[in-house]
């Protein structure tokens, strides 16, 4: 077999290796790819070098049970507690070692559920496409909302995982905070549920290092540069 010919298997595959979660014979054919095909060592690189940057300060946390119940209830994947006691949260805050921390772990974990999603899934029931992710957590660390952008159909969606009780005379709204620059406003979004957004072509990973959320006066911020209200929510906004 020579899944260099196949891109997307190749690609599955070489993120379950970098992850960890390709296990026994499989990891051992992996190997032996890897050893002879260079596709299949730029791949593996390719996703190394996505991951390993990361996830090199953070120390493995076991998660909440209810955490990942709750993401695969969102995400349609059947619980699976084997492979859930496995999978490492990633915490933590932007502006401090422990906020890097937190980005590479939290990055892990959503990488983790998205290869599970295609791995379950065939190409025909993947829709919409997911470009790009990013993990919202609280102060707490706890993951609060999975957001993906499809950079086909040029949308964002934002699915709560974790619920949130939003006083009526309160909104909350996300936000894309470039590399440089202001942030800009990404539409308003709910406590619960699911809210899809348009996606700007500039707000690409490339372009935006992270989405954060913050609470804000009924409709949203009045200043278009930036949030009047707390950031409440926040993660590192990647490409898949």
């Amino acid at each position: 077999m020579n899944i260099a010919r196949n891109e997307r298997l190749l690609d599955k595959l070489a993120a379950e290796y970098v992850l960890g979660t390709l296990k026994g014979g499989a990891r051992r054919r992996y190997e032996d790819w890897l050893r002879r095909d260079p596709m299949v060592r730029r791949a593996t690189a390719e996703w190394q070098d996505r991951l390993h940057p990361m996830a090199q300060f953070a120390p493995a946390a076991t998660p909440s049970p209810q955490v990942w119940k709750g993401i695969a209830r969102q995400l349609g994947l059947a619980a699976n507690p084997a492979v859930e006691a496995k999978r490492a949260f990633w915490r933590g805050l932007r502006d401090d070692l422990g906020f890097w921390r937190g980005l590479g772990m939290a990055s892990t974990a959503v990488a983790t559920i998205l290869v599970a999603v295609l791995a379950t899934r065939s190409p025909e029931a993947v829709a919409p496409v997911a470009s790009y992710v990013a993990m919202l957590a609280d102060d707490k660390a706890q993951p609060v909302a999975i957001v993906t952008g499809d950079a086909i159909h040029h949308t964002l969606v934002v699915k709560v995982v974790l619920p949130q009780t939003v006083a009526a005379d309160r909104s909350l709204q996300l936000w894309a905070v470039p590399k440089s620059g202001t942030p800009r406003p990404l539409g308003l979004v709910a406590g619960d549920g699911t809210v899809t957004l348009p996606l700007a072509a500039g707000d690409t990973p490339q372009a935006v290092s992270l989405l954060a959320i913050s609470l804000e006066q009924k409709g949203g911020s009045p200043n278009p540069n930036g949030p009047t209200g707390p950031i409440v929510y926040k993660g590192a906004w990647l490409s898949l």
